[in-house]
């Protein structure tokens, strides 16, 4: 049985509409791009705000990005869920004027834990980090 499954429409939308009245999403600029169960695409485009006293872009910004993924990949799925691992891998900075891209894929969806995968690149393809993230349901 898949993900999808277990999601009518419906829900999907409802849950879409709630990431999209999000505070801290707002705050931060990323936009939900894309989403299906287990799935999920949010861009990001980078503000002068992001950059570090040596002029790079702070690296929780790419994490904040890829949790973001992470945390409607695994909601998606009809039941709310909250991370307990998140683990990235930090490839590349990104420039200034970047537009960031992380996509996370559920893996593995059971009844007590879910794994995630989540890559964040840039307007041009070039990756800027990857990540794995598990995730545990409270509903």
């Amino acid at each position: 049985m898949s993900i999808a499954d277990n999601v009518n429409q419906k829900d999907l939308a409802e849950f879409k509409a709630r990431v999209e009245k999000e505070p801290v999403s707002s705050f931060l600029g990323m936009e939900l791009v894309e989403l299906s169960p287990g799935y999920a695409r949010v861009n990001m485009k980078m503000r002068p705000e992001y950059l570090t006293f040596n002029g790079y872009i702070y690296g929780g910004i790419v994490v904040c990005a890829a949790d973001q993924a992470f945390a409607c990949a695994v909601n998606s799925g009809g039941r709310t869920s909250i991370a307990t691992q998140f683990n990235i891998h930090f490839i590349a900075g990104p420039g200034p004027d970047d537009v960031l891209t992380a996509e996370c894929r559920v893996v593995r969806k059971g009844r007590r834990v879910d794994v995630a995968e989540m890559t964040v690149t840039n307007q041009d393809g070039k990756l800027i980090a990857t990540a794995t993230g598990t995730a545990i349901p409270i509903s």
